[in-house]
């Protein structure tokens, strides 16, 4: 452990002689936009997570392969230590003495740096807790800015609270208390915090000064990156067209009645040196516009920290990289089931089964082959091609058990192993352009409901099992009634996306720009048959061929306020270069 010191300590001097570079380069960038200043202090605080010994790493494997750098000899090590006739009672009881030193300090060093590090961790989740509770606590408002916004009846300052979800916590009467104006810019302030999401920047920066709580600079920046968050949404409020009396007014109120969060990451509207902020907005006369020679300068500084390193990791490329590039490769593990049993299925049955079950066996019923190889690879039948036309009409049982109890991944890759074995299946990976859709919002914008906490059941439970006579909030995404119907809880854009390839067995791309998780409910007639629209010319696009109800591209419109429109798009395609009948078992 002793061999860590110098590693670590040049990387402590490292980052502190980056945090100085840092403040002399927001020195001069005095005069120009506070964001600017703050991306400076935020990397300079990143430095301390990322030792240059990583990008030095990393540096030595970007080298060309067999290249070994000539070192010049005055670099190579003169020192060394002889030692004569020395009485051993002169010598060893002093070395054995500092050893026993040496051996206990970095566990103490250790001990009080872990004790410091839970104490700083147990502080930030007690408040983190807390602010959470204040969430919980309060109601939604009808308040349509882009996030959710509830009414605490906690009286504290407003604030977004979270990193992927945000919303905007407002104390009860806080409208009251404020013009229509100073209201306005209280929420243009908070807004402009979600929108650069200033909480995931600031998490960053609790990261940093839980790990380096030790060291005095860490605080004094995060304490600059605060400053210069609050001031960048200020201008931002200003450039907007605020008037500067109006929001300090609007600041100074909310300052009287309500606390300062107790989060970092709670970007509130009265953060940072409330002084030095209200004389900044009264004396606010605009930025200056970044000119060429600060540009030049910050983007070499950019690339010094991260390129110098690398290249010094280039130049120093150990000569045994080139030897162990010219070793043989060590035979990859392929994953295999303990058992496995293949049948054909010639009962003529309609039904058919796919399933991995927890216990690690996987269950096969009357599935044509080609379903099989689209669940081994992950895939869509689009995507899928070549192959004899068996692989459609003949149906298998499959019956194999692994060791242990592995993901459903692991599983798939020990399937992908049985039918290159008992099928001879040998496939090959191509780009292809396919038939797509992008996913816009409709006009009028989406009519999407965001999640609450809590709110669904788990899909193994009774009443997810009433699914096809009324909508039940099963957790996840839920397809039922032969596609008829899709219930969704707590889903993002990533799963509808998700759920509109595997319907419209297409690629869905996702263009709405909407984050968050909602509850989803969607009900269409399925399409039967895939035909050349009429009016639209849109080969491909699915015509039902029944009148129940809506499509599912007018259910989306009148449903969800999406719109889906048609596209030509790149993607993963598997091909079939060679499959034989399986022998029997």
């Amino acid at each position: 452990m002793i061999n860590t010191y110098p590693t670590f300590i040049v990387h402590l001097w490292q980052s502190t002689l980056v945090a100085a570079v840092a403040g002399l380069l927001t020195l001069l960038l005095k005069q120009n936009q506070a964001r600017t200043r703050y991306w400076v202090w935020l990397a300079a605080l990143v430095k301390f997570l990322i030792p240059f010994g990583v990008l030095v790493s990393l540096g030595g494997h970007l080298g060309p392969p067999g290249w070994t750098p000539k070192v010049p000899a005055i670099m190579e090590p003169t020192i060394s230590f002889v030692m004569g006739d020395v009485g051993q009672s002169t010598l060893t009881t002093p070395l054995a003495a500092s050893q026993a030193t040496n051996d206990r300090l970095p566990a103490l060093l250790f001990g009080v740096w872990a004790c410091g590090f839970l104490v700083i961790l147990s502080r930030w989740l007690l408040r983190w807790m807390q602010v959470r509770a204040d969430v919980r606590a309060g109601s939604r408002l009808s308040i349509e800015i882009g996030i959710p916004v509830v009414s605490s009846p906690v009286l504290r300052e407003p604030g977004v609270f979270g990193i992927l979800r945000p919303v905007l916590l407002l104390p009860e009467g806080i409208a009251e208390h404020l013009s229509k104006a100073e209201w306005e810019s209280v929420l243009a302030h908070e807004l402009c915090h979600a929108r650069c999401y200033d909480n995931l920047t600031a998490a960053i920066y609790m990261l940093v000064e839980t790990i380096f709580w030790f060291h005095p600079l860490v605080w004094w920046m995060g304490k600059r990156l605060v400053a210069e968050r609050e001031r960048a949404c200020d201008e931002e409020v200003l450039r907007l067209g605020s008037d500067p009396k109006v929001y300090a007014e609007g600041i100074l109120k909310v300052c009287e009645l309500y606390l300062e969060s107790p989060l970092e990451c709670v970007a509130g509207v009265t953060g940072s040196n409330l002084r030095r902020r209200i004389r900044a907005i009264m004396t606010y006369q605009g930025t200056e516009r970044m000119k060429m020679g600060k540009k030049l300068l910050l983007l070499v500084a950019g690339i010094l920290a991260v390129a110098g390193p690398l290249v010094v990791g280039i130049l120093n490329t150990p000569s045994a990289r080139a030897q162990s590039q010219q070793a043989p490769p060590t035979a990859a593990v392929i994953p295999k089931f303990e058992v496995a049993s293949i049948k054909p299925n010639t009962s003529g049955a309609a039904g058919a089964g796919f399933q991995p079950f927890p216990s690690g066996r996987l269950s096969v019923v009357n599935n044509a082959l080609r379903n099989v190889i689209l669940n081994a690879y992950d895939i869509q039948a689009f995507q899928l091609s070549g192959g004899p036309g068996w692989i459609d009409s003949d149906r298998y049982d499959i019956e194999a058990k692994a060791e242990g109890n592995p993901a459903r991944k692991q599983m798939m890759m020990m399937l992908q192993t049985l039918l290159e074995e008992r099928f001879q299946l040998r496939v090959h990976h191509e780009t292809k352009e396919f038939p797509a859709y992008v996913l816009n919002v409709a006009k009028g914008g989406p009519k999407l409901h965001f999640s609450n906490d809590g709110n669904c059941i788990p899909p193994s439970s009774p009443e997810a099992t009433s699914l096809d006579q009324k909508p039940a909030n099963v957790c996840g995404n839920n397809l039922v009634s032969s596609g008829r119907r899709w219930n969704a809880t707590n889903t993002s854009m990533p799963g509808v996306v998700a759920v509109l390839s595997a319907v419209l067995r297409r690629t869905v791309i996702d263009k709405t720009g909407i984050t968050g998780t909602f509850d989803v409910h969607l009900e269409w007639t399925p399409d039967e048959v895939l035909a050349q629209s009429p009016t639209q010319g849109d080969p491909g696009r699915p015509v039902s061929s029944v009148d129940e109800g809506p499509s599912i591209f007018t259910a989306l419109q009148e449903q969800l306020g999406l719109k889906l429109e048609s596209t030509k798009a790149p993607g993963d395609a598997l091909v079939i270069d060679h499959i034989e009948r399986p022998s029997e078992n």
